[in-house]
């Protein structure tokens, strides 16, 4: 049997990898381990590990990575704890490949652990861009220390040949959040204000925030224009979800709490909603509106508007349900009036998601079925033909 050890940091990533793992648990073809990490391990963001043993799988090992603070330098040292406790994981449970999502920090210090134990790692959602985060640099470098990438379009293909690697190692399986959109029974707003407690008013907007990692400082400034721009929209449920362990994210939080308690009957907050909540949410709600990439990738499958906000997901590919506006009251305001009119609700009917129409878990796993794990590790860097004169 082959060892799998899947990497988990957020509920963002689990959700993602929820149908891979349980193929790769149910295989017979397959040892699956999961090491957890980062805001899974956290009573500031949910203590998301419970969810995933809720679900039935076993964790191995859990990573203690987050340090306390609010900063860059925080982060860096996070990204140093996470290094050394997953050496001694991968030490111990000796893998014959690991899997992992994205581009978060966490993820980054588990890759960097297995490369210089000369581990073969396979990365899901590489080639993309988030021109306004860490999250870009932290990707494409995780991309470089990979030995099989998944990726989610043509052009995220593209780009990881671009950066050097074989085509026959890179494997366009669609967007893995699309598979959870098609195989979940979603709840209706009857039953998600019985179970979560939220009052649907006439309006209602999901509203994520993260902050733009490579701007300083300028975080709260940002988010006081959001909600400055959907306090002006009357009668609207506003529901929240806190955003993640990046810097100035306690700030973000603050902000929030502090939003909700002068008005406690319009709006809402949840450390962690979880995926069924999540996406059940996003089904009945108006407007996505800040700077997550489920707003990019699962809410077009909806034809519900996302106001993109800011700098963070600059660079994704996006479909036609995505309105990009600037980080301030008037092009926030603006572009939620647009979300919310007839005439645009119409023209994206029939909109296609670019992320894919597919079964990514099947195609991760018969890769991973069909590969040597043995000759994966030693592999070229391959030039491209450059027209330009340089």
């Amino acid at each position: 049997m082959k060892r799998i050890c899947v990497i988990s940091g957020s509920r963002a990533d689990y959700g993602l990898l929820y149908w891979t793992l349980t193929k790769l648990k149910d295989s017979s073809f397959f040892e699956l381990q999961i090491c957890v990490t980062g805001m899974h391990l956290s009573h500031e963001f949910g203590m998301t590990y419970k969810m995933i043993e809720k679900d039935g799988f076993k964790i191995d090992y859990k990573v203690e990575t987050l340090i306390s603070g609010d900063s860059g330098a925080s982060v860096s040292k996070s990204v140093g704890l996470g290094i050394i406790g997953f050496t001694d994981v991968f030490e111990k449970l000796r893998p014959d490949l690991i899997l992992v999502l994205g581009d978060r920090f966490e993820i980054f210090s588990a890759v960097t652990a297995g490369m210089a134990l000369r581990i073969p790692i396979a990365h899901c959602h590489g080639g993309e861009l988030s021109l306004g985060a860490i999250d870009d640099a932290m990707r494409h470098s995780i991309t470089k220390m990979s030995h099989i990438h998944f990726v989610s379009t043509k052009d995220y293909f593209k780009r990881i040949v671009q950066l050097g690697e074989e085509k026959s190692r890179v494997f366009n399986v669609g967007a893995l959040g699309i598979e959870s959109l098609k195989k979940i029974k979603f709840k209706n707003k009857k039953q998600l204000k019985k179970e979560l407690g939220i009052n649907f008013l006439e309006k209602s907007f999901l509203i994520t925030f993260h902050p733009e990692t490579l701007n300083k400082k300028t975080s709260e400034i940002k988010f006081a224009e959001i909600l400055k721009a959907v306090d002006n929209f009357e009668n609207t449920t506003l529901i929240f979800t806190k955003p993640n362990a990046d810097s100035e994210g306690r700030l973000l939080i603050d902000m929030i709490d502090n939003y909700i308690l002068k008005n406690r009957f319009k709006s809402f907050c949840f450390k962690s909603l979880g995926q069924i909540n999540y996406l059940s949410t996003m089904s009945n709600v108006n407007l996505i509106i800040g700077n997550s990439s489920s707003g990019l990738i699962e809410a077009p499958y909806f034809k519900i508007p996302t106001i993109n906000v800011g700098d963070r997901q600059k660079g994704r590919i996006y479909g036609e349900s995505v309105i990009n506006c600037k980080c301030n009251y008037k092009s926030i305001y603006e572009s939620i009036k647009k979300g919310l009119n007839a005439n645009f609700l119409e023209s994206i009917k029939n909109s296609k998601n670019p992320y894919g129409n597919s079964n990514s878990s099947s195609k991760i796993i018969n890769v991973l079925k069909d590969k040597n794990f043995k000759n994966l590790i030693n592999k070229p860097f391959v030039d491209i033909e450059i027209n330009k004169k340089m």
